[in-house]
């Protein structure tokens, strides 16, 4: 995992070596320095100034502009390939042997410039990662015996508290123990509103404590922490290289030979065997070099890729690398968890059907009273419902709870029992049909109907569900609206509560009463008739389904290792709405790639065909050459925008 503190004193430079001494910093000198000898050769050359002087200029041109390209050439020489790089060292060099140094002079120049502009470009999509770091505050003030003192963040140890005044950032995963707030979790899950915080709540590092003081229980290491582990996979992710992008690497090293061999002919051939002198064949040689290279092609995939995860990061979309991302764009179906992920995860009352001469309020005091002495989560959803109609909770006595059946207890003198029709009708016999018929509608919804009865008479039935979320018909609307083929759902349930869910939903197929590795193979099913798919899940049940499928798609992860570590994409909040984001991302991603990879060929197409029917100067070329290396990789960069 990440060292914090490591971290941010890597990204201060003079921590590590001078920092005239990066490369970041001279390759832009060498090519104000190059672009200066040749200005002042020409000045030279005008005013009649001695050859050893223009000379001396030329040589300084060389020097500068060609000495990160040597380096790099002289590197992929001992590593047996042949690069880029190599191929202008050795143009530059041919020109100078034809007498046209100053044309390689500006070769080089533009060639160098060319690489600045690009990793500057690059490195805007690299910075938006890095700027993560800014994130983390230097300390925080830590309670430690008995005093409030300031620790650098690294130094904060699991299980201490942490004050955290209003305005500051939250340094540390943590659990609020005192105090409440409002909490600006957008840098780790997305969301755009503010999230009210208090005892219990979970608070992540980097995010924005708001309106209120709050102490924190320290429960990770701030190098363990949500936010350090997004750093760490989006770092990782620019190392993971997408298919493509490994295919135009691999082509780039034939086609690098295949470009040295040609320029080999054009300049043997007509020296040879067509009459046409060695000055003229070997400059055309040089302008073959250089604008048969594949910058531009080659530079097209990652400037747009590199773009894309930067981008995606910024909204709480981590893509694990560009083979995922480029993958997304193709997915033809998306399979949903039900129970987390289409649904809110926890039940609560939808609906109140009380008995003759009883209130729906009288039903839930009752209900309430007696279940809120159960951590069962239908009883807590019966007790949240009661506090949401400032119903008060009133005491029990004898409370009891029976497993798989229900509980009692006495209120006001009477017996109550809130359970299975089998548990109530021992204190209250046969329901009333009315009752009954809404318990058999009821369960045909897929609701989970509880009774309830006081004193012997019966008071009524209360429905639970797990609730669809509020924006999950939204998304498969915009889901289908991306281009996605079938929507379906898979669930552990029965088939009743599945098919209710998904009706509400919109889902195209349900496939309910699974095991794990049941949807594992569903997943492989549907790859297979239908097309690619991505898997929707909450990362801990649905691990093989995840991995399984063509794009794993961890949703809600903030703070859960397993989703990190299973998903091949991660979500960081709970917005359905940023899967179909997520989608369109890599779709637009994609055309972008192909939109830089056709024009780049249609580049080199044109000038290869211009140096043999107009004899292309060698500057032209250079110019066409890098201006669409630099074209590629701005069009890249239209993608941080999304």
């Amino acid at each position: 995992m990440i060292d914090i503190a490591q971290s941010k004193r890597a990204t201060r430079p003079g921590l590590v070596r001078p920092a005239w001494l990066a490369r970041h910093t001279l390759e832009p000198v060498f090519v104000v320095i190059t672009l200066a000898a040749i200005a002042l050769s020409l000045i030279a050359a005008w005013a009649g100034w001695p050859d050893a002087v223009i000379s001396a200029l030329g040589v300084v041109a060389y020097a500068a502009g060609g000495f990160f390209g040597v380096q790099d050439g002289l590197k992929s020489v001992r590593e047996r390939q042949i690069n880029i790089d190599l191929l202008m060292v050795l143009a530059a060099l041919g020109a100078a042997l034809v007498g046209e140094w100053r044309d390689g002079a500006i070769l080089l120049f533009l060639f160098s410039l060319s690489n600045v502009l690009q990793e500057y470009a690059i490195g805007r999509s690299r910075d938006a990662i890095r700027s993560l770091f800014a994130l983390y505050p230097e300390e925080a003030h830590v309670q430690r015996g008995g005093q409030v003192v300031n620790v650098p963040i690294a130094a904060i140890e699991v299980g201490e508290t942490v004050l955290i005044r209003p305005g500051e950032r939250i340094p540390v995963d943590g659990v609020v123990v005192r105090g409440q707030t409002s909490v600006d979790q957008a840098t780790i899950t997305g969301e755009s509103m503010p999230v009210e915080k208090g005892e219990g709540d979970k608070v992540f590092a980097g995010t924005l404590n708001q309106n209120g003081a709050i102490d924190v229980r320290v429960t990770q290491h701030a190098s363990e922490s949500t936010l350090a582990r997004i750093i760490h996979m989006v770092e990782e992710a620019q190392h993971r290289k997408a298919p493509s992008q490994r295919f135009l690497e691999d082509f780039e090293q034939y086609y690098a030979l295949g470009v040295i061999a040609v320029t080999a002919l054009v300049l043997v051939v007509p020296w040879l065997l067509l009459g046409q002198d060695f000055d003229s064949s070997f400059y055309r040689a040089m302008v073959l070099l250089v604008v048969a290279s594949p910058c531009a092609l080659v530079i097209s995939v990652p400037a747009s890729f590199l773009s894309a995860i930067a981008a995606g990061a910024r909204k709480g979309v981590i893509f694990k690398g560009g083979a995922h991302l480029e993958q997304m764009s193709t997915i033809k179906v998306v399979a949903f968890d039900k129970t987390g992920t289409l649904t809110a995860g926890r039940p609560s009352v939808t609906d109140l059907v009380p008995a003759d001469g009883v209130s729906a309020d009288e039903l839930l005091r009752v209900a309430a009273a007696v279940e809120a002495r159960s951590e069962h989560p239908l009883s807590r959803a019966v007790r949240q419902a009661a506090e949401e109609r400032s119903i008060p909770l009133e005491t029990v006595e004898d409370f009891e709870a029976v497993t798989g059946q229900g509980v009692s207890g006495v209120l006001d003198g009477q017996m109550v029992r809130v359970g299975r029709l089998s548990f109530i009708e021992k204190c209250a016999g046969q329901p009333p049909a009315d009752l009954l018929a809404a318990h058999e509608q009821l369960q045909a919804e897929g609701k989970t109907v509880l009774f309830t009865c006081a004193g012997g008479a019966w008071q009524g039935v209360i429905a639970v569900a797990d609730q669809l979320r509020e924006d999950a018909a939204e998304l498969v609307g915009a889901l289908h609206t991306s281009g996605i083929k079938q929507v379906v759902m898979l669930t552990g349930d029965n088939e009743r509560v599945g098919q209710n869910i998904a009706r509400q939903a919109g889902i195209d197929h349900v496939y309910a009463e699974l095991m794990p590795d049941d949807k594992a193979r569903i997943m492989e099913e549907l790859e297979r008739e239908v097309g690619p798919v991505a898997m929707v899940g909450d990362g801990v049940n649905d691990a093989p389904a995840l991995a399984a499928a063509t794009v794993g798609i961890a949703m809600g992860a903030a703070g859960t290792d397993v989703a990190l570590e299973t998903a091949d994409v991660v979500l960081m909040g709970d917005d359905l709405l940023t899967i179909p984001y997520a989608i369109k991302l890599s779709q637009r991603a994609r055309r972008v790639v192909w939109q830089n990879i056709a024009f780049a060929l249609s580049v080199i197409i044109v000038l290869i065909i211009s140096t043999f029917l107009i004899d292309l100067p060698l500057p032209m070329g250079v110019i066409g050459h890098e201006g669409s290396t630099v074209i590629v990789v701005l069009n890249g960069l239209r993608l941080l925008a999304r």
